[in-house]
């Protein structure tokens, strides 16, 4: 049996549209040089820096202070656990600002933590950086969907690479502001038939809190493929409930009580464009990614 020779601890901040993460995993190094990451601690904060991008083009004053807040408090934790390596990574709301460059700068200052603005292309390589999708013995073809509150990253993974991905501007946080077009709705949709539709049994990975927690409301087992049966009949129940229900009686988060069904929706939308019955839900996010390509970097 392996035993353990050390054990250190990696962290990833992702700033998303709709919530801030900090996940802080371990990372085990056995006697054969095998590394092996673990999940130690995950923090979410709601600030929705998407609603301020996507509608008035720039992060506002007041959650400005709020990121700053955060970024001061992750910094506390890393440094209560001992952190010794970290990515900081914005997406699609930093992205759209027009004042991100001093955003970073007085994050930086404030903080001392360094906070690199990424792309869809690099936020849909970062989503397959986990090993089961590496593995010499998996052949499978499979389609990662990433919803977030700015984006959904699509990505054609065959081969144990990257063939093909695509960042559209569709995500919960926009879609509740009215702000998809109609002629993004099209690119996304001839982006699957030109590209996914033509293979052959293709495994759709869905990623992303949304998606999560729609498995989670669906009662659906842990394991095994969501189904697009369940999926509809959990966001006609939640179309049904009031606001107050879905926080009381499903212990929704507030935040996320109004995405989630806009969300769901671009679930909903890729599985009928590509003819399929469910979707694989593996708990996995871009914040993993990201303590994977810490790893590769040591």
């Amino acid at each position: 049996m392996d035993s353990i020779k050390e054990i250190k601890k990696f962290a990833a901040i992702d700033i998303g549209s709709n919530a801030i993460r900090l996940l802080i995993s371990n990372i085990i190094i056995t006697n054969k040089s095998e590394t092996i990451s673990t999940k130690n601690a995950l923090v979410r904060v709601p600030i929705r820096l998407g609603q301020d991008a996507f509608t008035i083009g720039r992060v506002s004053n007041e959650n400005i202070k709020r990121l700053i807040d955060a970024m001061i408090s992750f910094k506390l934790l890393m440094n209560v656990h001992k952190v010794e390596k970290y990515l900081a990574y914005g997406t699609s709301a930093l992205r759209c600002s027009s004042n991100r460059d001093s955003v970073i700068d007085l994050i930086l200052s404030k903080s001392g933590l360094n906070v690199e603005i990424i792309g869809g292309e690099k936020e849909a390589e970062l989503i397959t950086n986990n090993p089961i999708f590496k593995d010499k013995n998996n052949t499978k073809t499979y389609c990662f969907i990433d919803v977030g509150g700015g984006s959904t990253e699509l990505t054609l993974f065959k081969n144990k690479k990257v063939v093909k991905s695509k960042s559209f501007d569709i995500g919960g946080v926009r879609l509740i502001n009215d702000l998809v077009l109609k002629e993004t709705w099209d690119l996304f949709k001839d982006w699957i038939v030109e590209n996914l539709n033509s293979h052959k049994d293709v495994e759709v990975i869905g990623l992303g809190g949304n998606i999560n927690k729609l498995f989670k409301l669906s009662g659906n087992k842990i394991g095994k493929p969501l189904s697009i049966k369940n999926i509809n009949s959990t966001l006609s129940l939640l179309k049904k409930m009031s606001y107050s229900d879905k926080v009381l009686l499903l212990k929704l988060n507030p935040d996320r009580v109004d995405v989630i069904e806009p969300a769901g929706k671009i679930y909903q939308f890729l599985l009928k464009k590509m003819n399929l019955n469910s979707i694989r839900v593996p708990k996995i996010g871009l914040a993993d990614g990201m303590i994977y390509e810490l790893l590769k970097k040591s």
